[in-house]
């Protein structure tokens, strides 16, 4: 089995994946702040040593700040990226690089493929674009995995606040004109283990739960989840919440690798979301 290293092992993704990996029988070493800085080459170099296969789950996600702080995002997104990445390249070992739905345009209303043309609207974006470029540059032997709405037992997550908000409030509403694809760390997880261990062709990837639909409905989803009346959640528009950064009106990303290299995609998210209820909401019983 394969050597791997998860940077960003601390996070909601990096925490499920390095679990993911070593219940798949490999050998994994997970790192973060302080242990690995990828801000600093020569931490990079270190840290990379002895390693067939690295995952890059570091990234500046604050996506409202990097409107004002866009510098430090990019360092963390771009300049961070492609340290880790040069360093992969000369130990000779492979990069798994996570990124995002937010470096397409967002504007279209059919799933945009992984040739697509990026045009990123936002400052995180642009920061996140400009990392899948610097990967790709310095590491040939690279997937660039995009993913989106990610969520997970191990961090903050829409559907985590959909439950709380159950709790405090009976109705409450949700954004319903932004469609995507929420995606379950797990799944994204298994995902990601199973391009490498295919030896699928580099290049970009889209890995995400299937299926489509918007804010709104993924809250009213995990009411029906939680045993409550769906109905308590009602819709929004996006105007009608503004917030620093623009938000995508449609990015859910095409799956034609996964079928075109014989692979599996993603699951659709309404069963992922089941599945994975249980671990989001482990006093779901508790709730009203």
């Amino acid at each position: 089995m394969a050597r791997w290293l998860v940077v960003g092992a601390a996070g909601m993704l990096g925490t499920d994946l390095v679990a993911v990996l070593r219940g798949r029988g490999h050998e994994v070493v997970g790192a973060d702040l302080p242990d690995i800085d990828v801000l600093d080459p020569a931490s990079c170099a270190a840290a990379v040593r002895g390693h067939d296969v690295v995952v890059n789950c570091a990234a500046y996600t604050a996506v409202d700040a990097a409107e004002d702080d866009e510098a430090r995002a990019f360092a963390v997104n771009a300049v961070g990226a492609a340290h880790l990445a040069r360093a992969v390249a000369a130990e000779g070992s492979a990069l798994v690089h996570i990124s995002t739905d937010y470096v397409v345009a967002g504007d279209g209303s059919r799933p945009y493929a992984a040739d697509a043309p990026v045009a990123p609207a936002s400052a995180y974006g642009r920061t996140k674009a400009a990392g899948e470029w610097a990967v790709r540059a310095e590491c040939p032997r690279t997937w660039v995995v995009r993913t989106a709405w990610l969520y997970g037992a191990h961090g903050r997550s829409i559907p985590a606040t959909v439950a709380r908000l159950a709790r405090e409030r009976e109705t409450f509403g949700f954004v319903a004109d932004q469609v995507g694809q929420p995606t379950w760390t797990v799944d994204l997880a298994e995902g990601i283990a199973r391009v490498v261990e295919a030896g699928a062709p580099y290049g970009t990837w889209h890995g995400t739960n299937g299926g489509e639909t918007s804010w709104h409905g993924l809250a009213q989803a995990v009411l029906e989840e939680l045993g409550l009346d769906p109905a308590r959640v009602s819709p929004i528009a996006t105007a009608d919440y503004p917030l620093p950064a623009p938000r995508p009106s449609y990015s859910v990303l095409a799956h034609d690798m996964w079928a075109e290299h014989g692979l599996e995609p993603l699951p659709h998210w309404r069963d992922a979301l089941h599945r994975a209820a249980p671990a989001l909401f482990p006093d779901a019983a508790a709730h009203p």
